[in-house]
């Protein structure tokens, strides 16, 4: 008997066009050091960390009928999500993110979003979908496909928790479009940059506008760290009767090579901790600790690591088995 789907994934599907430079130009020329291709799309690169670890993924969403397209399939194949519901529109080309990323972790994100436009709630399968556990969306760039998000959380099952990172084209929304998913999400995965962008208040405040939206928990990453309350804190938990601080390990050194898709590594990390019945606290330590394996190397996937690299890394830092 196959096993259930425990998260499926939905968004946008893209390849990735990394080039890392000197520094990021408003005119002028610079060197590239080091570029790469690598599959992404938030969403996509969350189901991806999660199918690593070993939990029983899917993902639903467009892509052409091109080589990076067929890159995208045999992507997820090789960690053993399934694919089924991923549609191939033959004459579209995939959709592409061009990324300049920097010497001091700044970044520009340029996106061609192709078959991704092509995306409708047709192509949506809700029984499939409502096998899951969980439902992870990310954003797309086209108002279409947002409709069509905001069309399916009303027909989803009940018993189907909804996860969601709205990056920041979604998050450059007014929080009265985005209520209706707002209030069906189980987990909100934002940035302090989003989250401001949103709510138009800080990390802790914002965080308290979203919970009353009718977000369950609320999980802000805060990049290399923002002090809080006295101490450093690299992500910020908050549910409706707790925050959790996730400080800065001193321990967890590592050599910062490039920050793409290191959100949807945390998301990755902490839906892991999530579903092994793990408290909140623990699950944004594990997303720290995925993230940072991310950052490790070029590319959103590369660096993201395997069920042994993470329950090792987790008793070099906390002294404790994961």
């Amino acid at each position: 008997m196959t096993p259930k789907i425990e998260v499926i994934g939905l968004g946008a599907l893209n390849m990735d066009y990394l080039y890392k430079v000197e520094r990021i130009l408003v005119d002028g020329e610079t060197v590239v050091s080091e570029a790469v291709s690598s599959p992404g799309g938030s969403a996509a690169n969350t189901i991806y960390g999660l199918a690593k670890l070993g939990v029983k993924t899917g993902f639903t969403g467009v892509i052409g009928g091109d080589a990076d397209g067929k890159a995208l399939l045999q992507d997820f194949q090789r960690v053993g999500v399934d694919t089924s519901q991923i549609k191939v529109k033959r004459k579209a080309k995939t959709g592409a993110v061009l990324c300049l990323t920097d010497n001091l972790g700044q970044r520009s994100l340029y996106v061609a979003p192709g078959a991704n436009n092509l995306l409708t709630f047709d192509d949506l399968d809700l029984i499939y979908i409502n096998q899951a556990k969980m439902l992870h969306i990310s954003s797309f760039a086209d108002e279409r496909q947002f409709q069509a998000l905001l069309k399916l959380v009303k027909k989803l099952s009940p018993a189907v928790k909804v996860s969601f990172a709205p990056g920041a084209l979604h998050a450059s929304k007014e929080l009265k479009a985005l209520a209706p998913i707002l209030s069906r999400t189980h987990v909100l995965f934002i940035n302090r940059n989003e989250i401001k962008k949103l709510t138009g208040k800080d990390f802790a405040a914002g965080a308290e506008v979203c919970l009353k939206r009718g977000c369950h928990i609320v999980a802000v990453t805060l990049g290399k760290g923002e002090s809080y309350k006295n101490v450093i804190a690299t992500s910020y938990i908050r549910d409706a009767e707790h925050e959790y601080i996730i400080e800065a390990n001193t321990r967890a050194k590592v050599t910062e090579v490039d920050t793409t898709g290191a959100g949807d590594a945390f998301a990755a990390g902490f839906l892991y901790g999530l579903l092994k019945g793990k408290k909140l606290g623990e699950c944004g330590r594990i997303g720290d600790i995925v993230a940072r394996f991310c950052i490790a190397k070029m590319g959103a996937r590369a660096g993201l690591p395997d069920p042994a690299h993470l329950a090792q890394r987790y008793q070099e830092l906390y002294k404790k088995q994961l």
